[in-house]
């Protein structure tokens, strides 16, 4: 898992972005001629997001139309991947996809209503590790974390966003690694766990930086550690799993696509668009402040990393017996 991701996020380079009024594009001068909307499969608040809308306003700019969120959590991701699945090839409708929707859905939902051959990639937009945060009255540090769940197995709880979401893949690899149990709870966002968190109704936290970040820096918990192999630069005091876990690591992303037949002059205008606002020098810091990587490549690219997610995280899934939906 760890050679794959230095392997294929090594290859991605973050793009210029092409030019949009490029012969094929300007063939078509009727493409933006209306809103355009990117669908968020989870609740408002929570890291896609915060991503999404962080993009939008710029991509707005770009290509002179409204960019606009529409948030559709629910069912692992799934209605919204289906929603985008379902839509006219227009360039109209996309897909704010994360790790979940076309990693790990694919793969253990067998009656699943779209596949990965349903959406065109436009661009990887992020890779990132999720945080496990404890509340201040908590464990300090992962020794006292494993120390307490052994004392208690089963009875601390951790939130996240449902069984086979990768926020919760994540956690049970951690927990395999570790040699202990607790229990999972289920909401359908991010912003509903850390509500929750935050009002003392649950141990520990599993997200993504955007959301752990935040709550470090207003006091209100502490990051434990992050799923990566190493620690993270925004947070060097912070260890990660893997330093008491050895080869643990689960790694999540937020990519962008659209229904499969859509346009390739459209792809290619979305592409730069959205290349454009990845590397814009204000969402750049804000995703780093949120302890995510950048990647911002082609539509290529893109389909070539999602071949590899398939072929990584397969026999991982596999071998942890995570359940069929």
């Amino acid at each position: 898992m760890s050679k794959m991701s230095r392997r294929v996020l090594g290859a991605l380079p973050l793009l210029s972005m092409p030019a949009l009024l490029s012969a094929p594009v300007a063939a078509q001068p009727a493409w933006p001629a209306r809103n355009i909307t990117i669908i968020v499969p989870f609740s408002p608040g929570g890291s896609t997001d915060v991503l999404t809308r962080r993009m939008s306003e710029k991509m707005t700019q770009t290509l002179g139309r409204p960019v606009q969120v529409d948030n559709r959590p629910g069912a692992n991701t799934v209605i919204g991947g289906e929603a985008v699945a379902r839509a006219q090839p227009d360039g109209y409708t996309l897909l704010m996809s994360s790790g979940t929707t076309l990693t790990i859905n694919p793969i253990v939902q067998p009656n699943l209503p779209y596949k990965i051959e349903d959406f065109a990639p436009i661009t990887l937009c992020t890779t990132y590790p999720f945080a496990v945060i404890a509340r201040n009255d908590g464990p300090r540090d992962i020794p006292a974390l494993i120390e307490a769940a052994k004392a208690r197995p089963g009875q601390i709880t951790y939130g996240t966003n449902g069984p086979t979401t990768l926020t919760n893949v994540a956690m049970l690899m951690v927990l395999q690694g570790l040699g202990i149990r607790m229990q999972d709870v289920t909401y359908r966002g991010d912003a509903a766990a850390m509500n929750d968190f935050l009002a003392g109704n649950l141990d520990l936290l599993v997200v993504a930086g955007s959301t752990a970040m935040p709550i470090m820096r207003n006091g209100q918990g502490r990051i434990l550690g992050w799923t990566s192999l190493q620690r993270m630069p925004q947070t060097p005091e912070v260890p990660a799993f893997a330093e008491y876990a050895p080869g643990v690591e689960a790694l999540s992303w937020f990519g962008l696509l659209a229904p499969a037949r859509t346009p390739q002059p459209v792809i290619q205008a979305l592409n730069g668009a959205a290349v454009q606002s990845l590397n814009d020098p204000r969402i750049r810091e804000s995703i780093f402040g949120d302890v995510q990587n950048v990647v911002g490549g082609t539509p290529a690219e893109f389909a070539q990393f999602l071949q590899a997610q398939q072929a990584a995280w397969r026999p991982v899934l596999s071998r942890m017996e995570v359940p069929l939906n």
